[in-house]
């Protein structure tokens, strides 16, 4: 099984901003000592706890203290944004760190409405016309407009010799219609969804178009997951992101991810009912059982990779959830000092 890292920048209670992106980097470092495939972070606009409104920048920084590991943006929004500055972006960032860049794209306004509204204006018009953007951003980047196109005489320079891999990032079915016809590889958004995600991976494997830059499909589930040494210490931990997110849901939260004792607090008598919705999304428990959930979660949706979120109030602890599971799946020496790097 191949694993990858979705981070969404958290940022703990008691920590700043700036803390908090540094642990982005070291979180992307660990990954790549723990054998990880790919290290992804998301975009948001003025989300409390969530600190990253600009994947591009952080990629930069993130490449120049990372040698092998792919990063890239899960997600770049592209309804807020024109194509051929993405494209640019990108390119740009493969250059800098060939065959290591990954171009992820979602639909998702990323923010409140207000914050939409600053960004691009009309946000659902944007996203109407998302389709013919996503499709205008590959012509950019494969150089595929017809000689007639106004765009045909111009690139998104600086052009690298391998482009940014692109990647279509959702959770319903028009996204895997739009990943499957534009031959495009595509990340179903397990951890934040509803809906019957094995259809939608079917709808696009059963509909992809080959091209020449991708002959068959290609799928990674993003599963959010919370692994500790033992099953009750992993449900503990799994308790600041749940606090936090009732939090977000109540209008708070903006102090970031609590600590677990102010999360049991918080949650107080609705302890099990809480627990019980968490469970329902999040893979929780000890290095056996979260080795068991994920290799189900791959066998049902047949994908070809993992990609794992954990949200939880101490870098430590979610540092240590990525290197259990990291331990207990891919089995591979490594020389990954832990204490030296949480300290």
């Amino acid at each position: 099984m191949k694993l990858s890292i979705l981070d969404q920048s958290p940022r703990s209670a008691g920590k700043t901003e700036q803390q908090a992106l540094q642990e982005s980097v070291r979180l992307a470092q660990a990954g790549e000592e723990l054998g990880y495939t790919r290290y992804w972070i998301a975009e948001h606009h003025d989300m409390s706890g969530l600190t990253c409104p600009a994947p591009e920048v952080m990629l930069a920084y993130i490449g120049a203290q990372t040698s092998k590991i792919r990063i890239g943006s899960g997600a770049i929004l592209l309804p807020h944004y024109k194509p051929y500055k993405v494209a640019e972006v990108f390119n740009l960032l493969s250059i800098l760190f060939p065959n290591r860049i990954d171009l992820g794209i979602g639909r998702a306004p990323g923010g409140p409405a207000e914050a939409t509204i600053a960004l691009s204006g009309n946000f659902l018009e944007q996203v109407r016309q998302l389709p013919e953007k996503f499709k205008e951003l590959l012509q950019f980047l494969y150089h595929e407009f017809p000689a007639e196109h106004m765009y045909a005489n111009i690139s998104p320079a600086p052009l690298p010799a391998v482009p940014p891999e692109p990647w279509l990032l959702g959770t319903s079915e028009k996204s895997a219609i739009l990943a499957a016809e534009t031959g495009v590889a595509y990340v179903f958004g397990h951890f934040m969804s509803e809906k019957d995600g094995e259809q939608l991976i079917n709808t696009y494997k059963n509909t992809f178009t080959a091209t020449a830059r991708l002959k068959r499909p290609k799928t990674i589930i993003a599963v959010a997951a919370i692994c500790a040494e033992t099953t009750e210490q992993a449900e503990e931990l799994a308790l600041s992101g749940a606090a936090w997110r009732l939090q977000l849901a109540n209008g708070e939260g903006g102090s970031g991810i609590p600590p677990i004792e102010e999360a049991k607090r918080y949650i107080g008598s609705k302890h099990q009912d809480v627990m019980e919705g968490v469970q329902k999304k999040t893979v929780i428990g000890n290095p056996q059982e979260v080795k068991q959930q994920l290799l189900e979660i791959q066998a049902r949706y047949k994908a070809d990779e993992i990609m794992i979120v954990t949200t939880v109030h101490s870098f430590e602890d979610r540092i240590a959830s990525y290197r259990l599971i990291a331990n207990e799946i891919l089995m591979e020496e490594n020389c990954y000092d832990y204490n030296s790097d949480v300290k």
